[in-house]
């Protein structure tokens, strides 16, 4: 049985009623699905409210982050692992999903590596930031996703990671997805955003990319914009990874899921 990995945008856009429909659906056919999901969005609209407004890094080579001081961490953690994966997990059960919450903390999950320093680009200007609570996922616990799939549950994951001294990381969703898909030997990571894929032209959606072999995957970098960027970086370290088949597909939509196995958006494959 073919292994998907799956990815829900955490940004302003995507229709999680539809995604969460089409999950029940294909769910109660296959059992063979994890979920990982972001939420962006939701721990923006939670900072401001509680006066933690959020800040965004620039790296050198061009890609977007959260800033993630321990203040900050704290607003990530209650937003995203406290609402966005408590509610999922009630809107799947409501489809009779047997759904399982967890974040990479959980059981050590996702395990990563605290960034003792990282670079910004503010006014031209390089920066070093040091109190930044981001890291990079080093190791998965595939055991206990394996134990979860075949119990029945519907593993869903929280992007966060547990750092050497046992802390909690922010990490980027897209790359966890691509993480988790390597170390499950996943045959697909499908990446649910919201816009219809890769755009050649952006915001041109009749520009879409529909299809890139990865030898190609420069070509893919340099179409990338905005949060984009994050996402062919995820697709490329899960086909170094050994993932056959990566796909950009489109979460606004109805049957989300299931018109991206049929091949709607960007697929980049080996």
């Amino acid at each position: 049985m073919a292994l998907i990995v799956l990815k829900i945008g955490g940004t302003e856009g995507v229709n999680p009623d539809a995604i969460l429909d089409d999950v029940a659906e294909h769910w109660k056919r296959e059992q063979n699905l994890v979920l990982v999901h972001g939420g962006s969005a939701e721990a923006t609209a939670l900072g401001e409210q509680l006066g933690r407004p959020p800040r965004f890094i620039v790296s050198p080579s061009g890609h977007t982050s959260r800033y993630t001081d321990r203040a900050t961490l704290e607003v990530f953690i209650m937003a995203v692992n406290g609402k966005i994966n408590t509610l999922l997990v009630e809107g799947l059960r409501r489809r009779g999903v047997n759904a399982f919450g967890l974040s990479g903390l959980d059981g050590g999950l996702l395990q990563g590596t605290r960034k003792e320093a990282i670079q910004s680009v503010e006014n031209g200007k390089r920066k070093i930031i040091r109190d930044d609570y981001s890291g990079k996922i080093e190791r998965v616990h595939v055991p206990l996703l394996r134990w979860l799939l075949e119990n029945g549950y519907l593993p869903l994951v929280a992007p966060l990671a547990v750092g050497a001294q046992g802390e909690a990381l922010n990490v980027d969703a897209d790359r966890a997805a691509a993480q988790i898909a390597v170390a499950l030997g996943a045959d697909w990571l499908i990446l649910l955003t919201a816009a219809p894929g890769l755009l050649e032209r952006f915001p041109d959606e009749s520009s879409l990319i529909r299809e890139l072999p990865f030898a190609q995957i420069s070509q893919a970098h340099q179409a990338a914009q905005g949060r984009m960027k994050k996402k062919v970086l995820a697709a490329e370290e899960a086909l170094s990874g050994g993932v056959p088949r990566v796909l950009i597909a489109d979460g606004r939509i109805s049957n989300p899921l299931q018109r991206a196995l049929q091949g709607e958006g960007t697929l980049i494959h080996l």
